[in-house]
């Protein structure tokens, strides 16, 4: 009997590369399965989706309001125009389970499973669960989760499922890290011999991330560290008019990118970066046994700085404050730590041992039970 899945998430990144992990692994072990993928068109997912060769269903977008203000009144209706698209999706495929990555997208799909009594897997990223996932949880077979402290019923601990490039890349480094760390080097123009600091606020940038590291970029370079530097989208001008001043010898070492689409090479050649704790990030750092500098987005539930303790705890991360990022906390802590081999490689096997490298077989082997699915039927 052909064996099909349907994948609910959506909006962000940190749901929609663990949703294509998870459906990658689908289609490399099942070749044959019936795979669909549920999201909105406003989200990352109505390209990154079918880009990687997915069947794509849509619902409205339906943001959940977290306290009574006039959308809740328009709720009941657009939330039912979702939950009936979401059951038109599982019913066309006739689904064996559905699993649901968090976001708007996966309140219709666990409602739509619900009522057509389909199995719910549920895999939340964050140490704090969101609204929809603690929803599915109510209702689900089997919860995944990527952090221990995340407080879901019935859950068990899987790590976060990660995007294939970048499980290839922990391959290569396991198998020959000097040439993985010059092949990559190559690719971006750098020198593998010398020190690499990353900054990173993701795709959206981080406005607190760019001017200070600019600010502090005389420093950096004067001690031989080469910086790539990924500004977000749209916010590279600033950082370049920033950098104007630098003498044209150095800044010849401070390479700007707004984006950088083969993540996995700025990783392979990083070796100790500054960014954001947003779930997959941490995690991603923690399987390459990355040391970094956290600093969480100061907006939100408090979810980033909570993502980043356990790699913290364990050394292999320094965490401060977004407001407390300052060019004399830059100059007191990352440009001597970059220099800093012997601390560097203590802190890389304290990142990995919190990390979970094998995240995504392990949600694989949770839908497996719950659809009852083995690979010789």
């Amino acid at each position: 009997m052909p064996k099909s899945i349907l994948l609910a998430g959506g909006g962000t990144a940190g749901h929609v590369n663990p949703l294509l992990a998870v459906a990658t692994a689908v289609r490399q072990k099942y070749p044959d399965a019936a795979i669909t993928v549920l999201g909105t068109r406003e989200g990352l997912e109505a390209d990154l989706v079918p880009s990687r060769g997915f069947d794509m269903r849509f619902v409205p977008r339906v943001p959940m309001p977290r306290r009574p203000t006039p959308q809740w009144f328009a709720l009941p209706s657009k939330l039912q125009s979702a939950v009936t698209a979401a059951r038109e999706a599982i019913t066309e495929i006739d689904a064996d389970v559905v699993i649901g990555f968090g976001g708007y997208v996966s309140t219709p799909a666990y409602l739509a499973a619900r009522k057509l009594d389909v199995p719910i897997v549920v895999q939340e990223q964050n140490a704090r669960a969101g609204i929809a996932n603690k929803l599915g949880a109510r209702w689900a077979k089997a919860v995944t989760t990527t952090f221990e402290s995340t407080a879901l019923p019935s859950s068990q601990v899987t790590g976060l499922p990660l995007r294939a490039e970048i499980s290839a890349l922990i391959s290569a480094l396991e198998n020959n890290p000097e040439q993985t760390r010059r092949a990559a080097a190559a690719e971006l123009g750098l020198d593998p011999n010398r020190p690499i600091l990353l900054v990173t606020g993701g795709s959206l940038g981080a406005l607190r991330l760019n001017r200070t590291i600019t600010q502090v970029a005389p420093e950096l370079l004067e001690g031989g560290v080469q910086i790539l530097h990924l500004t977000g989208k749209g916010k590279s001008e600033q950082v370049l008019e920033d950098l104007s001043s630098l003498d044209p010898i150095a800044r010849a070492d401070y390479h700007v990118l707004e984006y950088l689409v083969r993540m996995d090479l700025a990783y392979a050649v990083a070796d100790l970066v500054v960014c954001r704790s947003g779930a997959g990030t941490v995690c991603e750092l923690a399987a390459l046994s990355l040391p970094a500098v956290f600093v969480p987005l100061p907006i939100g539930n408090g979810e980033q700085k909570l993502n980043a303790g356990p790699m913290v705890d364990a050394g292999g991360a320094l965490i401060i404050d977004d407001s407390l990022f300052t060019e004399n906390w830059v100059r007191s802590n990352v440009v001597p730590l970059v220099r800093d081999r012997a601390t560097l490689g203590r802190m890389a096997i304290a990142a990995r041992s919190v990390g979970k490298p094998y995240a995504t077989a392990r949600v694989l082997e949770v839908l497996e039970g719950v659809a009852g699915w083995s690979s010789n039927d």
